[in-house]
């Protein structure tokens, strides 16, 4: 039985299609776990602690292992550093500030400008080719997400107002692409080291912001709801889908892997309708019928 199992892992660990859908999924779960924290704790303190609950477990764990690839990643230390403070601890920061100056229609629509940047990106870095059906359906899905962020109605998607939160909303997806990016080129060590590595350093690069809260008496520590929902966001979207993306990464490519993102917002939308009581309208469906379809799309072009 523990053979078959030690199978199926290895299989689901080698297909990016299947981890990166679970990144997402968990990354959907996110945002329903951020309405759930309203009230019961702070950004900065959730950012904090998501971090060093994933660190405290990984790092003891791993330990040896880290020692014993140190040699490999020292020299990519700044990057690492970098990686962790703009792609862990910098877009969820710009994040939670951005949802205090903007409307979720704004942040959904630029959320979903990702993957394009993701593109351009890796285009420009990499000189990745980009073929006129992988363009359909980057589009496609950003079609999908635009449909889901204007709720359906072509009066919200036309009323928006430009404010400062969009150029902060905007400024954290360019970080987490870039992090997105950094990942082609980084050192040659197990993704879960890696991981761990990045998660350590995080809880360092949190401290500014939870030292703002701090100081400004806006610090909130969670109680029981908040510990419950802190420690799903650290041991699901902070910790598996970091793995699991990672590891899409690896396998398909950053600009491959950037489309999938575009299920955030569709999976968000199908957990709070499950778990919030949220209705469920027809633009729902069309955006995620558009997302599947333009994921498919890109992926057919890729693999024939």
């Amino acid at each position: 039985m523990s053979s078959i199992a030690a199978r199926l892992g290895s299989r689901a660990y080698g297909n990016a299609i299947l981890l990166l859908m679970a990144t997402t999924l968990l990354w959907g779960g996110n945002t329903v776990a951020g309405r759930l924290a309203a009230g019961e704790v702070s950004p900065m303190v959730v950012v904090f602690l998501r971090w060093i609950i994933v660190a405290g477990i990984l790092v003891p764990l791993l330990w040896s292992r880290i020692q014993g690839e140190w040699p490999v990643m020292r020299g990519a230390f700044l990057r690492m550093v970098l990686m962790a403070a703009f792609g862990f601890v910098g877009f969820n920061t710009l994040f939670y500030i951005a949802a205090t100056q903007t409307t979720a229609v704004n942040l959904g629509i630029i959320q979903g400008s990702m993957p394009i940047v993701v593109l351009i990106g890796s285009v420009v870095a990499f000189g990745t080719k980009v073929r006129l059906l992988q363009v359909v359906g980057i589009l496609a899905t950003l079609v999908g997400v635009t449909l889901i962020a204007a709720q359906g109605s072509l009066e919200v998607l036309l009323s928006l107002a430009v404010n400062p939160g969009d150029s902060v909303m905007l400024a954290a997806c360019i970080l987490y692409s870039g992090y997105t990016l950094a990942l082609r080129n980084r050192p040659q060590v197990s993704g879960l080291v890696f991981f761990a590595v990045l998660s350590g350093i995080s809880v360092f690069a949190s401290l500014p912001g939870l030292a703002y809260e701090m100081a400004t008496n806006t610090a909130q520590w969670p109680e029981m709801k908040g510990w419950l929902v802190v420690l799903y966001i650290a041991l699901g979207p902070s910790c598996l889908s970091q793995i699991f993306f990672m590891r899409g990464v690896e396998l398909i490519g950053p600009a491959r892997a950037g489309v999938f993102i575009n299920l955030v917002p569709v999976f968000a939308a199908i957990l709070a309708v499950s778990i919030l009581g949220e209705a469920f309208e027809w633009h729902h469906g069309l955006a995620l019928a558009l997302v599947l379809g333009g994921i498919w799309l890109s992926e057919r072009k890729a693999t024939s």
